[in-house]
């Protein structure tokens, strides 16, 4: 917090170095800059893995916010949200009134800047976000979580949100996961356009989806999405290996907006069987 007080009042530009080695961090907010910053995160900087134990228990666990203008974080170093324990814990699928656990990295309100060679692992919560941002590129990023993890609500491994425009995703590989995803959008009433989202030379390996747009039925907002485009994209989705057998369907009524009433997308390694209709 010294360094970055004395670097963020400097009016020519400054490095800040976190060198090798694993270093703890309770919490930390870093707010504005007057010249150009570069954190350099070459070691590892670890969370406490117990939750609960945030100084501010409804912040984020390292936040970098309001007005901070050309600004890099590079070094190839590691943030390590030690998420293993918040797992344990989270009961946030079942109850609307779980604890709230933080993030690994959170950007709001920061300009012209870029996040490069850096790692995230195991966030008790979303890994990264970025709000109100403008030019903010990401560069050589990654994200790491077992797989087996609970979904932690960062399950997406881009996920956009409403008044965003302009977002050029390139040249990610995603996987295992939701996919990328835009939405969802509509739960609330003073949510605002999404335009201008390019998804261009992806892989996808074992995702849920590839891309998809999520948005609320009977929304209460009136937004519009548009200008969207999908490109060369490749999806390596491994067959699953859960069997269905013994499937009975009779007697279902009502409407469809599709020519498909009922749909069976079964396993190529492990086809269905006995299905039966009527």
């Amino acid at each position: 917090m010294d360094a970055w007080k004395e670097a963020s009042n400097s009016t020519s530009p400054s490095i800040i170095v976190i060198p090798r080695g694993t270093w703890s961090l309770s919490q930390v907010k870093l707010i504005g800059n007057k010249a150009p910053l570069e954190l350099q995160v070459q070691g590892t900087v670890q969370a406490n893995p117990k939750t609960g134990q945030l100084p501010n228990k409804d912040g984020e666990w390292i936040t970098i916010n309001y007005y901070v203008n050309y600004f890099t974080l590079s070094g190839g170093g590691v943030f390590d949200g030690q998420g293993q324990e918040a797992w344990k814990q989270n009961d946030c699928h079942k109850n609307r009134n779980c604890a709230k656990l933080p993030m690994n990295l959170s950007f709001n309100f920061i300009n012209n800047s870029i996040i490069r060679d850096v790692t995230t692992k195991d966030s008790k919560n979303f890994h990264v976000n970025c709000i109100s941002s403008h030019n903010v590129t990401f560069l050589r990023f990654t994200i790491s979580a077992p797989g087996d993890s609970p979904n932690t609500d960062g399950d997406d491994c881009v996920s956009i949100g409403d008044e965003t425009k302009e977002v050029r995703i390139q040249n990610v590989t995603c996987g295992p996961g939701h996919g990328i995803s835009v939405g969802s959008l509509g739960g609330y009433a003073e949510e605002k356009d999404v335009q201008g989202i390019y998804v261009k030379n992806c892989t996808f390996i074992g995702t849920q989806n590839g891309v998809r747009v999520k948005t609320w039925p009977s929304a209460p907002a009136q937004l519009t999405v548009s200008d969207l485009h999908f490109e060369d994209l490749i999806m390596d989705n491994r067959p699953s290996s859960i069997k269905i057998t013994n499937v009975s369907i009779k007697n279902v009524r009502g409407t469809t907006n599709s020519a498909e009433a009922v749909t069976l997308i079964c396993s190529s390694l492990k086809p269905c069987e006995n299905v039966e209709g009527g």
